[in-house]
């Protein structure tokens, strides 16, 4: 007997309202009767208690779970992971969507299907990525990604140890998606156009279709031929996907910051308050003196900040083997190879929005060591005191993620 094709898995995520993220769901529900909607309800995660809602073929099941540790790692490797693969073998299900819960990114979920064991193989075997969908709340959006809220303030956060803010999370949602699906209206003209700058520099390349003016055919069609479907970022990759506008808009600007030297560590420290403080997203890698051997990955959105470990650079001692990397990796680091230090470099994407960038830029540039200090070697700069030495440690250590999701573990996140 021919092994039955692999399920389609959707994903739709976003913070937006109830009534909004429900009427998406309804709408790829109806899609086809034998479409299966899940949704893990994460509001009283803080007290171990998870509601799980099945809907298929008319039926309309909740579930409370209760969790040993109340986390969204739990909830995916305990509940969703296997549910996924029970649903994909039932006969009467012929798409599975998954309408993630606010606090849930969708890469860490995409990631945990291709490569958390349930039994002896991930539940990749069993479904396919057809799309992540992430609604945008027009009213309210603008001001998400702008914003200092932190999860735990609007009882969004998915654990009690959750830290991140509203804006890490929805721009994270946002660059993740295949397509945007924008539902309502902005409370003003100026407002619907500093949103649009935004995205067009946040997600260039992502389609967005007005919820009340589509169906799911609609949703599909939009999905673009080369749609991420998942894909978890390569941190040693290209950090703009797309065209974005290199032009100001409604106060909006890109900057990407480079350098072929090392940061001094205090200096850095310093200067990262600047991305703190009318910056609206920050990406990218960071080589730091004192710790020469692995890239330091840096994100920030609103009041949040995260500072983790990207792995080891080509030439580190304990690099990977180019064969081993993707050949984006490969190709970017054979354009900026330096003959001593390799492939390390600072390479910086920040859009901004009340920031000047030509100060941060240049509190960046004064960051960078010096030429008496480049002179003095790595020896020296390893001694260098380095406010970066400490970090935290992840309480659920078995679902462990490559990239910037392994290094949870090894994650420093400041909220100003």
């Amino acid at each position: 007997m021919p092994l039955r094709p692999r399920v389609p898995l959707v994903l739709c995520g976003g913070i937006a309202r109830t009534r909004q993220a429900d009427a998406l769901a309804a709408l790829l529900l109806r899609a086809s009767p034998g479409t299966a909607v899940v949704h893990h309800d994460l509001r009283d995660i803080g007290s171990g208690i998870v509601r799980r809602r099945i809907r298929l073929r008319g039926r309309d099941e909740l579930t409370p779970l209760e969790l040993a540790h109340g986390c969204v790692n739990c909830t995916l490797r305990e509940d969703l992971l296997p549910l996924l693969r029970r649903l994909a073998r039932m006969p009467q299900v012929d798409r599975i969507v998954v309408r993630l819960d606010e606090a849930m990114e969708p890469e860490p979920v995409s990631w945990a299907i291709r490569n958390v064991l349930v039994g002896d193989r991930p539940v990749s075997d069993d479904v396919e990525l057809e799309a992540v969908f992430t609604v945008l709340d027009c009213a309210t959006w603008l001001a998400d990604v702008t914003g200092d809220d932190l999860l735990a303030e609007r009882s969004l956060h998915g654990s009690p140890e959750d830290e991140r803010t509203v804006a890490q999370v929805a721009l994270s949602q946002v660059e993740s998606a295949d397509v945007l699906v924008l539902a309502g209206a902005a409370p003003d003209a100026w407002c619907a156009a500093k949103s649009s700058a935004v995205l067009d520099r946040v997600a260039p390349s992502v389609p967005r279709v007005e919820l009340a003016r589509t169906d799911a055919a609609g949703l599909f069609a939009a999905i673009p031929a080369d749609a991420r479907r998942g894909e978890v970022t390569d941190l040693h990759g290209a950090l703009l996907r797309g065209a974005p506008p290199l032009h100001p808009d409604c106060g909006i600007e890109l900057l990407r910051f480079t350098a072929q030297r090392p940061f001094h560590p205090e200096r850095l420290h310093e200067a990262i308050d600047l991305l703190l403080d009318g910056v609206v997203r920050t990406r990218g890698r960071a080589w730091v003196a004192s710790q020469p051997d692995v890239a330091f990955w840096i994100e920030s959105a609103g009041g949040g900040l995260g500072i983790g470990h990207a792995g080891p650079w080509l030439a580190s001692p304990d690099g990977p083997d180019w064969a081993d990397v993707s050949p984006e990796r490969r190709t970017l680091a054979s354009l900026r190879w330096d003959p001593v230090h390799g492939d390390r470099a600072q390479e910086l994407v920040i859009v901004t929005d009340q920031a000047a960038p030509a100060e941060i830029e240049s509190a960046l540039r004064a960051a960078l060591l010096t030429d008496a200090e480049l002179a003095e070697g790595e020896a020296a700069w390893r001694e260098y005191p380095d406010p970066f030495g400490d970090w935290h440690e992840d309480p659920c250590e078995e679902t462990e993620e490559p990239d910037r999701h392994a290094n949870a573990a090894n994650q420093k996140d400041e909220t100003r």
